[in-house]
């Protein structure tokens, strides 16, 4: 047996990665991951099933409606994600059934390649959170904002919205959620901060096995075009490394943030396929 390929350490980071958050249930070659207890889920999931690593290319039309009928019963979306050159045959089957397949490339950070600091305008600074910093309300709103307004063009959203986003979600129970996934280190979550404390821009990743996602990399739409989304990748990819991650790879969704990654030191690394109208990463 041979090293694993990339492809091969991907696909069981897609695989695994959601055992912090849930139970794996088994239909033949599909894994269904479910959430049996609250908490924060892994970005889009789990709920959502994908290929279980070494199991046949063989997948029916049959395993895939038995996960569906599944995920009704549970009463969550119909999630599936896979990568695309592993598992080619499950789009059509997938299709055929009348889910929409939605296509994220990937990129991966070339292990060689030295990661410098990325310049930030004065006075901001980039911190990791902990589970009780004070900032983590606002932080978790900040995606909220930044992913309502697709794109890397300046928006309205500023520090106003931000605030009545974050007061919602202390009231509805998710910061309270996230705490124990940060003390256990099952996620990561950076920001960066204007002097006067206020979240700009932030992203996580989830490690396991040395192997990690970054996500939901957003900017505060008021205070985009400063290069701060570069910076809180950077950050993070320079943290998960020095915390033994040794594969850093993520998805993108649109070329003119692929043209950022590849300044950074990203390439190409395949595709990962999931249902267009399923949960959005870093949500």
């Amino acid at each position: 047996m041979g090293e694993p390929t990339l492809r091969d350490r991907i696909e069981l980071y897609y695989a695994t990665v959601p055992s912090a958050f849930a139970e794996a249930e088994e239909f033949g070659p599909l894994r269904l991951f479910v959430r049996k207890k609250e908490g924060a889920p892994y970005y889009g999931g789990p709920n959502h099933a994908c290929p279980a690593p070494g199991s046949p290319a063989s997948i029916t039309a049959a395993d895939v409606a038995r996960v569906r009928a599944r995920q009704r019963e549970l009463g969550v979306p119909e999630s599936f994600e896979w990568l695309a050159e592993v598992t080619p045959s499950l789009r059509a089957l997938v299709e055929a059934a009348g889910l929409p397949v939605a296509e994220r490339p990937l990129m991966v950070l070339d292990p060689h390649h030295a990661l410098p600091p990325q310049p930030l305008p004065e006075g901001v600074v980039i911190r990791v959170l902990e589970a009780g910093d004070p900032a983590l309300p606002a932080v978790l709103a900040l995606p909220r904002l930044a992913f309502a307004a697709e794109g890397t063009a300046v928006g309205p959203a500023g520090r106003t919205e931000l605030a009545a986003v974050a007061e919602k979600l202390v009231a509805d129970g998710t910061v309270a959620t996230i705490r124990p996934t940060l003390l256990t280190g099952h996620k990561v979550l950076a920001a960066a901060f204007a002097p006067d404390g206020t979240p700009l821009a932030s992203g996580h990743y989830h490690p396991a096995q040395g192997i990690t996602e970054i996500g939901g990399i957003g900017t505060l739409p008021a205070a985009r075009r400063q290069g701060l989304g570069a910076a809180v990748m950077a950050a993070l990819a320079t943290h998960a490394r020095d915390h033994g991650v040794h594969t850093v790879f993520l998805a993108y969704a649109e070329a003119a943030v692929a043209r950022i990654y590849a300044r950074l030191g990203f390439r190409p690394a395949g595709t990962t396929l999931l249902i267009a109208d399923q949960p959005a990463r870093g949500q």
